[in-house]
């Protein structure tokens, strides 16, 4: 094993609530369809109030850093005007009425073969599909394996899946693993990679034996350790070749490409069964929850019928995640639809809370000693109180992934990452009103 990465921290997983439930469609009577689930442009609505929709049929597109995104029910759109978004924000959406006929896109035709397809075939496949990362970072799939043509010599695949709840992508590689070995061997013949590694924490014993199985023997699968964020995609890197991500710079700068497994199954299913990203696994789970499951979702899926498919709230929830507890974002309405990037819905109960009123920092150097960018946590934070932009640029808040190693190691429970989310927001706002200057001049 390549040497481990730096910091990290062992919060229960409570993994054990929903890991032997296996993943159920679900029709949700509505979908609310984000026209922003990535990094890039919003997609430009392509249908009108009162059009009929299929199942895959594109619905959204756009120019430059965008990927489309399609229609996960066939129905009747009702509305295309701005909704609650799990970012907190509203964003355009295009709403359906599910007509639960599963009627599909007449454009959709599977493929016994890919072998007479070039790279550049396959990549723009992928591109049509409106296939993002699926575990969480939302960038465009067909723009990071185009991005690295040439240049990747190690493609790893992330099955780690190190967030405390959340079960989606252990289920997956459970139920679906040669569809994900799939996924994987479309991208070795895109990216011709000299090493192919799927990184699974061991505590996975059962999805590490399913995925075991249906790998072929050029591909390795690597036990690694139980330690958050074991996922994130710098820290595999260093795990399993050694190799580290210089300040600001990208996976392919040292030759590796990261996929998550649910990106892999997704590319499976674009390339050979011809369906677009319209579904995806979704946890939904914590104590406030009455039967924590985990569900097939079409994209859209509004987070009320997820939490009614789960048995509905055993208690009144404290607070509620899109995402996992490290790194989720809390949620102020139930209306929101979900999105390609959201594996889970995390529902806390009161038991949960463990806010503190008036938190101060005691200098204690807990957080500096578990974060994996080696940062120092409690200087940021001290700039950001002092909205000294200077100082958050020389200490490389812009380096944070948001872990939450910091927040979740800190005895007086200072919301570490909040602060860093806010530094990341005043440095980006004043680097545009400096380019805005400089395109004035």
């Amino acid at each position: 094993m390549a040497p481990f990465f730096f910091g990290g921290v062992h919060p229960r997983g409570y993994k054990e609530l929903s890991c032997e439930a296996p993943i159920l469609p679900i029709k949700p009577k509505i979908v609310s369809i984000a026209m922003s689930q990535h990094i890039g442009r919003p997609c430009a609505p392509l249908v009108s109030v009162g059009d009929i929709v299929t199942v895959g049929q594109k619905i959204g597109d756009g120019d430059g850093l965008c990927v489309p995104v399609h229609a996960s029910v066939s129905g009747k759109v009702i509305a295309v005007e701005p909704r609650p978004t799990p970012s907190g924000t509203e964003g355009l959406c295009v709403v359906i009425e599910n007509d639960m006929q599963d009627t599909l896109c007449p454009d959709i035709h599977k493929r016994d073969s890919v072998a007479e397809l070039t790279p550049e075939e396959l990549t723009a496949i992928i591109r049509e599909a409106g296939i993002t990362g699926m575990g969480g970072a939302g960038f465009p799939t067909s723009v990071k394996i185009s991005s690295g043509m040439g240049k990747v010599d190690t493609v790893i695949v992330n099955g780690a899946e190190c967030e405390p709840y959340i079960t989606s992508d252990d289920r997956l590689m459970r139920e679906a693993p040669e569809k994900i070995a799939g996924g994987i061997r479309i991208i070795q013949k895109i990216l011709q990679p000299e090493r192919t590694a799927l990184g699974i924490e061991k505590n996975k014993g059962k999805a590490i034996a399913s995925m075991r199985a249906a790998l072929p023997e050029d591909m390795e699968l690597l036990e690694l350790r139980v330690r958050y964020p074991q996922g994130a995609e710098k820290q595999l890197i260093q795990t399993v070749t050694g190799r580290q991500v210089p300040p600001g710079g990208l996976p392919a700068a040292v030759g590796c490409a990261v996929f998550n497994v649910a990106t892999c199954k997704a590319v499976y299913d674009a390339v050979y069964e011809g369906m677009p990203l319209v579904r995806r696994a979704v946890t939904v789970t914590g104590k406030a929850i009455a039967r924590p499951s985990n569900f097939l979702a079409p994209i859209g899926t509004p987070y009320a019928d997820l939490i009614e498919a789960a048995g509905g709230f055993a208690c009144e929830p404290y607070k509620i995640l899109c995402g996992g507890p490290m790194m989720g974002i809390a949620q102020h309405s139930l209306d929101c639809g979900t999105i390609k990037g959201n594996n889970a819905l995390t529902c806390f109960a009161q038991e949960d809370n463990h806010e503190v009123e008036t938190p101060h920092c005691i200098r204690c150097g807990k957080c500096v000693g578990v974060c994996p960018m080696r940062l120092m946590p409690l200087q940021l934070n001290k700039a950001v109180q002092r909205s000294d932009l200077a100082a958050l640029d020389k200490g490389n808040v812009m380096d944070c992934i948001e872990c939450g190693s910091c927040a979740y190691i800190c005895p007086a429970g200072i919301p570490l990452v909040q602060s860093f989310r806010t530094a990341k927001k005043l440095l980006r706002d004043e680097q545009a009103k400096q380019k805005a200057k400089e395109a004035v001049k």
